[in-house]
């Protein structure tokens, strides 16, 4: 069975934003979640493709490049991790409304303390027309936090180990009850000895002075697939910021720019180009040498081309970014009448006008016929 569109699934338009997508998932996964419906398989299917869909739809990353490729930008099968209800991270019910919990101090100091994904990171590269057409293999240079090597990302001075913070006992949050007229909060903060993260650094690391990451240069592999344009995005794996407290790599998304080319034009697969020829060789018809992407190519124009006239090579243009066939090469000839004339050449001009004379010239004929009938003049 082919897969649902993740915005009909979550029942939100291709424009709704994170808020929206947002709500609407928790409307949706409030009413098919296996603790209101047990053993309801349809249920459980349903469930199962609503956090599918979230699970890319709430990814700035995957949503872009399921805007662009569809289901086959983000796996096409269904992966991210939603073989069961344990894998995807939904556990149990209160797992959906886990945010909402946190505004009244519920779960956060958890969730603070845990394993983090590092930060995501995009970079632009401007490549060739013909590299976008015909893909490439290139090294890119990126600026990024990596775990110190010297202390390992511990933030410690080697041979020393962090502490637990006595103030929070770890938790990385203070709280503290507050009697107001609707009856008695409790209030939670983070702490301020060790700034949430539980623990304190009393020897710090010399080398990256207890962050426990410094910044480097890294050189990195980037292979463009054939058929990129501007706008679209290479997601690199595990080639982003460092997770915190063991927790995985963030990715690296290489939003792609093409250079415009001197002769060429783009209209998705297919090329365009303008080749000047002479009234001559447009009149008699000529044979002459195309450019295209796969090199000079010969073409035959017939005798009386008009000007504006688009010629077909057909297979000549972009390969398909999904892999299979290629567009066509379009010419355009614009016949280009001459500015600088001699006497001689005037006048043998006239002498052919006078030879042709008006009935050769069709267009032009039926042309002032029509203002004839239209002006009376």
């Amino acid at each position: 069975m082919s897969k649902r569109d993740y915005y009909e699934v979550l029942g939100v338009d291709r424009e709704a934003d994170e808020a929206a997508i947002k709500k609407a998932y928790r409307k949706m996964a409030m009413q098919y979640h296996p603790d209101r419906n047990p053993e309801n398989k349809e249920a459980e299917e349903k469930f199962k493709e609503i956090n599918e869909a979230y699970e890319v739809l709430s990814d700035a990353g995957k949503k872009a490049r399921y805007d662009q490729f569809g289901h086959a930008g983000v796996g096409g099968n269904g992966q991210g991790g939603f073989e069961g209800f344990s894998g995807s991270g939904f556990g149990g019910f209160d797992d959906i409304f886990g945010d909402i919990f946190d505004m009244f101090g519920g779960g956060s100091g958890r969730r603070r303390n845990g394993p983090q994904k590092g930060a995501d990171l995009k970079y632009e590269y401007t490549i060739s027309f013909e590299e976008a057409a015909f893909g490439a293999d290139k090294e890119i240079s990126i600026n990024r936090h990596e775990n110190c090597d010297t202390c390992h990302g511990t933030g410690a001075k080697p041979g020393t180990d962090k502490k637990t913070c006595p103030q929070c006992k770890g938790t990385g949050e203070v709280r503290y009850a507050q009697r107001t007229p609707l009856g008695q909060f409790v209030n939670v903060k983070t702490c301020d000895t060790c700034h949430g993260d539980g623990t304190i650094i009393e020897q710090p690391c010399e080398t990256c002075k207890g962050a426990g990451k410094v910044r480097k240069d890294r050189k990195i592999h980037l292979k463009i697939p054939a058929g990129v344009d501007t706008g679209s995005v290479i997601p690199l794996r595990g080639e982003g910021e460092p997770g915190v407290k063991g927790g995985p790599t963030g990715d690296l998304y290489i939003v792609i720019r093409v250079r415009p080319h001197e002769i060429f034009q783009r209209d998705g697969n297919d090329v365009i180009c303008e080749i000047p020829i002479t009234f001559v060789q447009a009149a008699l018809g000529d044979e002459f040498v195309v450019p295209t992407l796969d090199g000079k190519v010969k073409y035959k124009i017939p005798e009386g081309t008009q000007s504006g006239t688009i010629f077909r090579l057909k297979g000549k243009g972009i390969p398909s970014l999904r892999g299979y066939g290629r567009g066509d090469h379009y010419v355009k000839v614009v016949v280009e009448v001459p500015k600088k004339l001699n006497e001689k050449q005037k006048e043998l001009l006239k002498q052919f006008a006078d030879q042709m004379g008006e009935d050769v010239h069709e267009q032009r004929k039926t042309f002032f016929d029509k203002v004839k009938d239209v002006f009376g003049i």
